[in-house]
C-alpha cells in the first residue's frame, strides 16, 4: 500500500465510494467481529518517516450491503458521547479521524465544520470524533486533554480552542501547562482535568480510535466516512455538503 504525507493532504477532490476500498470492509468487519489479537498500535516513535504506517493487504470489492455493515459497526450512536455532534438517530452520520496538530482538521474544524452545522441542527447530520495522533507528542497530549475536557462536556469547547489558530507543530503550544490554562479560560476545574489527562482509560480510547484507523487503511488526516463514502483531505466545503445531502437523500 502507498504511503502518502499525512503533513500535507491533498486538497484536489477525493471522494471514493467505499465500494472501491475492500481493505475497509474486511479489516473493519474483522475488528469488530473479533479479529487477530495481535492488532498493535503504531506510536508517533514507530510510524515511518512521515509520520504514517502501512496496513493491510488489498482485498476484494465489498457490496453496498457491506458498507451499511461497516457504518452500524463504526459508528457510536451514544446519546452521551462527548465527542459527537447532532442527533443520535441523525440519518446521517460522518465519522472524522483527526489529529489535533494537523493544519487541515484544522481548517476543517475553523472553515468547514460551521457550514455543516445546519445540517447537525436540523436532525440531518451526526459528526462523531475520532483520534487519530500521528504527527508526534503533542498530538497525543492534545487528544487526551480533548478527552479530558469531554469528562466535563467540554471537548467540543477545548477542540475549538485548540484549532482557533495555526500552531508549530511539537513547539511547545499544545504541551499540558497550555492545554491546562485553555482548559481553566474555558472554566473548568483543572484539578480534575489534570487528574483526568493522566486516566490509563483516557489515553486506551485514544489508542483504539488509532488502532480502527490504521485497520482501516487510513495514513493521513482528515479523513471521513460519510455513510460509506470516504473522503480523504482537506476538501472544500461544497464537497462535504454534496456528500451529506446525497447520504440524506439515500438514506
Amino acid at each position: 500500500m502507498s504511503r502518502s504525507r499525512t503533513s500535507a493532504p491533498t486538497r484536489r477532490s477525493l471522494v471514493v465510494p467505499v465500494a472501491v476500498l475492500g481493505v475497509v470492509a474486511i479489516l473493519a468487519i474483522a475488528a469488530f467481529a473479533g479479529g487477530s489479537s495481535d492488532d498493535e498500535v503504531v506510536s508517533p516513535a514507530e510510524a515511518g518517516p512521515d509520520g504514517t504506517a502501512d496496513v493491510g493487504p488489498d482485498t476484494e470489492d465489498p457490496s453496498a450491503n457491506d458498507a451499511d455493515a461497516i457504518m452500524a459497526q463504526l459508528g457510536r450512536r451514544q446519546a452521551d458521547d462527548p465527542l459527537a455532534l447532532g442527533e443520535v438517530d441523525a440519518p446521517v452520520l460522518m465519522i472524522e479521524w483527526a489529529d489535533f496538530q494537523c493544519p487541515f482538521c484544522a481548517l476543517f474544524a475553523r472553515d468547514t465544520k460551521p457550514d455543516l452545522q445546519p445540517y447537525i441542527d436540523d436532525g440531518t447530520l451526526r459528526i462523531e470524533w475520532r483520534d487519530f495522533p500521528i504527527l508526534g507528542d503533542e498530538s497525543w497530549t492534545a487528544a487526551l486533554a480533548s478527552r479530558a475536557a469531554g469528562e466535563q462536556d467540554a471537548f467540543w469547547p477545548l477542540h475549538d480552542a485548540i484549532f482557533a489558530e495555526d500552531r508549530d507543530r511539537n513547539a511547545g503550544e499544545l504541551a499540558r501547562d497550555p492545554l491546562v490554562e485553555m482548559a481553566s479560560d474555558l472554566g473548568l476545574d483543572t484539578e480534575r482535568f489534570e487528574r483526568d489527562l493522566d486516566d490509563p482509560a483516557l489515553r486506551e480510547a485514544v489508542e483504539e480510535d488509532l488502532r480502527i484507523g490504521q485497520q482501516l487503511g487510513i495514513t493521513g488526516t482528515p479523513a471521513f466516512l460519510i455513510n460509506g463514502q470516504v473522503i480523504i483531505g482537506g476538501q472544500p466545503a461544497e464537497v462535504f455538503i454534496e456528500a451529506v445531502e446525497q447520504a440524506a437523500a439515500s438514506s
